[in-house]
């Protein structure tokens, strides 16, 4: 019997299984960065986990404690509204009791800055005041719009006059934030009002531990 021998190479001399093999790992490649930027669009545009490193926001939320940041927030625009928990970039300067940032420019730069959050510093706090509003501390309590303001998340704990904006306007287009640890929070009485732009999400879902998994108390 006549042996019929088949050729396994290409015109440039790599086997089929070579070229099999090849194509499995583009095949990889290409799921590894769909998955990736999948998960980056999920992560800058609806939600992102994070681990809270501050006890500024103590007793509501512990230092140690990991929530979800809602990002539809800013991807929709959609309202605050006052006592909403936030989270936003720490201001790099105030100017006439607003909030300033360097700018960031390029896409790569914002990619490490804005998706990446690399080197990058995000407070959580409570929304205080409005655009408009009429934000004043005064004997330990806050006044909004000269009303007191009903403040059941301190557990009695009074708001001390520290900083330089404890009577304030809220300017248009931003918002008066404070950490419901009055005496450990930096914040808006320290380095003012924060712009709308700069607001990351709301954050209303603590994840861990699962023991207080659930939807935070306001």
């Amino acid at each position: 019997m006549r042996e019929i021998k088949i050729d396994t190479k290409d015109v440039n001399g790599v086997s089929v299984k070579e070229k099999s093999i090849l194509r499995e790992i583009v095949e990889w490649i290409l799921c590894f960065f769909a998955a990736f930027v999948v998960a980056m669009l999920v992560r800058y545009f609806l939600f992102t986990p994070t681990l809270v490193c501050q006890t500024s926001m103590t007793p509501t939320i512990l230092d140690g404690e990991r929530v979800l940041i809602n990002r539809t927030l800013r991807t929709f625009k959609l309202p605050l509204y006052r006592n909403d928990i936030v989270t936003f970039e720490k201001p790099a300067r105030t100017i006439d009791g607003k909030g300033y940032y360097d700018s960031v420019n390029g896409f790569w730069e914002f990619f490490i800055h804005d998706v990446l959050e690399t080197g990058k510093i995000s407070y959580i706090k409570r929304v205080i005041g409005l655009e408009g509003d009429h934000v004043k501390i005064e004997n330990g309590s806050v006044y909004v719009n000269d009303e007191k303001l009903l403040e059941p998340y301190l557990n009695g704990i009074s708001t001390p006059e520290t900083g330089e904006f404890c009577d304030v306007i809220v300017p248009e287009g931003h918002v008066f934030v404070m950490g419901d640890n009055r005496s450990g929070s930096s914040d808006s009485r320290e380095f003012g009002c924060i712009p709308l732009e700069k607001i990351e999400g709301r954050v209303s879902t603590r994840i861990w531990p699962l023991s207080a998994f659930g939807k935070i108390d306001e």
